[in-house]
């Protein structure tokens, strides 16, 4: 038969399904220390706001100054590659101009194989055209072109010479100017290390000089409260002190109702009668005491000769309790060998029979897994 799902189905789901949901939440609001934890310290929180508070701007500054180096830092590094590709650029340029004057192709000592000109040139030279030509191959101006390559190899040796030391004494010059600026940098940077510490300095020295007055101001604001709270105590002991109160004068006695008559509230004066009479009385206390005294030790005699009848009687019956005691521990010990024989027995059984297989790590996860 086919499975059908009743209404009273899905709500029982339903229900279930919230009730699991609320046993999630719970177990998140109880097994979360932080939730659970209740109470703030809440100067205690403020100080670690305050430390926060100066650490950040601790930070802020050393950034601050961190930044300006790196900015001076790059300033330098734009200055020194902007002067060296002027540097590159002068140099290419003067290379150019030196080829462009002092290697042009027709200095060359291969031009006079490659130069088309040349027959026009010895035509021009002979002036008449009369003259017999070379061999093929014969070469008519050796010796004048040797020595003008000669001198040309002369005048570029010279030329190179120059150029070198030229160069040489730039780059001694860049080398001053870098040394230079890295000693500037240097000191460009000691001065904000001891500017940075100064300021750490001041701020620590005024951090310390606010926190002494803080706390001569608060030392001076106690003493000066104790001075006065130790003023008032005096005022108000001498003001008892002198008062009719304490003083008892029998003048605030009077009554504005006759001389016959006394104020009961404020009277302290007492007659002889009434002396006699309190003098009687704390006579018959004292001998009232003496007599609850007396009545007070013979109930103790009485009860010391209880307790030890009581103790004698109690030790009888502890030691007939223990003579009890150990005949039903040497039975309690029998039937504990023979019950003991059993369940070795059984135990002994149950792993041959019962105990096959031992438990895992799915058994054990199924304790603990709800907050009930």
């Amino acid at each position: 038969m086919y499975k059908l799902e009743l209404p009273a189905d899905r709500t029982q789901a339903a229900h279930l399904e919230r009730r699991r949901n609320a046993d999630v939440q719970r177990q998140d609001r109880i097994f979360n220390a932080k939730v659970r934890t209740i109470g703030v310290d809440k100067e205690a929180l403020d100080f670690q706001v305050k430390e926060k508070n100066i650490k950040e701007d601790k930070e802020a500054r050393i950034l601050k100054a961190y930044a300006e180096d790196l900015i001076c830092a790059d300033k330098v590094a734009c200055l020194l590659e902007q002067r060296q590709k002027t540097d590159v650029r002068k140099l290419c340029r003067a290379t150019d101009e030196f080829r462009h004057s002092y290697q042009k192709p027709e200095d060359r000592r291969e031009f006079n194989l490659n130069d088309p000109e040349q027959l026009k040139k010895e035509a021009a030279g002979d002036g008449s055209g009369q003259r017999l030509q070379g061999l093929l191959g014969e070469d008519l101006t050796q010796k004048e072109r040797r020595r003008s390559q000669q001198e040309q190899l002369r005048e570029w040796s010279l030329q190179q010479q120059r150029e070198f030391k030229e160069a040489r004494e730039d780059q001694r010059a860049a080398d001053r100017l870098y040394d230079q600026t890295r000693v500037a940098l240097d000191n460009c940077a000691l001065e904000l290390q001891k500017i940075q510490e100064e300021t750490r300095r001041a701020v620590a020295v005024s951090i310390k000089d606010f926190n002494l007055a803080k706390a001569a101001d608060r030392a001076e604001k106690k003493k000066l409260e104790k001075q006065q709270e130790e003023e008032d105590n005096q005022v108000e002991i001498s003001n008892l002190l002198q008062g009719d109160l304490l003083s008892e004068n029998p003048e605030q006695a009077a009554s504005i109702l006759g001389p016959q008559r006394i104020r009961p509230d404020t009277w302290k004066g007492l007659r002889p009668e009434d002396l006699q009479e309190i003098t009687n009385f704390q006579l018959q206390q004292a001998q009232d005491k003496m007599r609850a005294k007396a009545e007070e030790r013979k109930q103790e005699l009485e009860w010391d000769r209880y307790q030890v009848s009581c103790a004698r009687a109690a030790l009888l019956l502890e030691r007939q309790q223990a003579r009890l005691n150990k005949q039903l521990r040497r039975a309690q010990d029998n039937i504990n060998a023979k019950l003991s024989e059993q369940q070795r027995a059984q135990r002994k059984s149950l792993e041959k029979e019962v105990y096959t297989n031992a438990p895992d790590d799915r058994y054990f996860a199924q304790f603990n897994t709800t907050s009930r």
